[in-house]
């Protein structure tokens, strides 16, 4: 499998490249649209058509390129069907495959950060988008945020994964790329150490955290796939 995994610095975002060998097809997992022409050129330079472009939930930091690069290279959209946006091709539930050439997806619906989240399942890997975070978790204080959910969803969809499991999460803050289960099941400070489900959810609700920088702006072009005609974030 080819695999990259890029660095949109100003929201802290990941996006991940996967490209088949044999059949030259790929999927980007979170596209940023301010990096829309970067990914262009490493699918050229790659030799790789893009297939899929998949939304782990409708963001609220950052404009997604999905719907440019489906009018470019004829990609498809894929978000949950309760994520808000039914601009998207395809609209998915839980345990859904998806195939690109010899890379299979699972999803996975991990609500909690937001109503319509999703993780994608490898053999080898996890993609968690703003679920679980390498030492941390996504917030559950908007967009239909809900911690009990947040845990139900990471302790039975996620660390039910073998301990062996690569997380690569949505976001990082402090130039962290990949972890384990194993690794966020013992020391995640939020959900690791044998933490209960009401000890979650009442650290959660203390969470003092600032109002999203670029929501306003970013959720209803999301819920557009990226196409509302909305200033660029900063």
């Amino acid at each position: 499998m080819l695999f990259r995994q890029f660095f949109e610095a100003d929201t802290c975002t990941y996006t991940y490249l996967l490209g088949c060998p044999g059949t030259r097809r790929a999927l980007l997992i979170d596209p940023v649209a301010s990096e829309t022409e970067h990914y262009l050129q490493t699918l050229q330079n790659l030799g790789l058509t893009l297939v899929y472009t998949i939304e782990t939930h409708v963001h609220a930091d950052h404009i997604t390129a999905s719907g440019s690069l489906r009018q470019r290279t004829g990609s498809k959209s894929v978000v949950h069907r309760d994520a808000g946006a039914l601009c998207a091709d395809l609209l998915v539930t839980d345990g859904v495959l998806l195939q690109v050439g010899d890379i299979e997806l699972e999803i996975r619906h991990t609500p909690g950060h937001t109503g319509g989240c999703i993780s994608l399942v490898m053999a080898d890997r996890v993609f968690t988008g703003d679920s679980l975070f390498i030492n941390g978790c996504g917030r559950t204080d908007f967009q239909q945020g809900d911690a009990g959910q947040l845990y139900d969803s990471i302790q039975q969809k996620l660390f039910s994964l073998p301990g062996d499991t690569l997380v690569y999460p949505g976001h990082d803050y402090q130039g962290q790329t990949v972890s384990t289960i194993k690794q966020e099941r013992a020391i995640n400070p939020r959900l690791g150490h044998g933490r209960t489900r009401d000890e979650f959810v009442k650290l959660m609700h203390e969470l003092d955290l600032p109002y999203p920088r670029y929501i306003d702006a970013a959720l209803p072009a999301n819920q557009a796939c990226g196409q509302a005609a909305l200033p660029r974030q900063g």
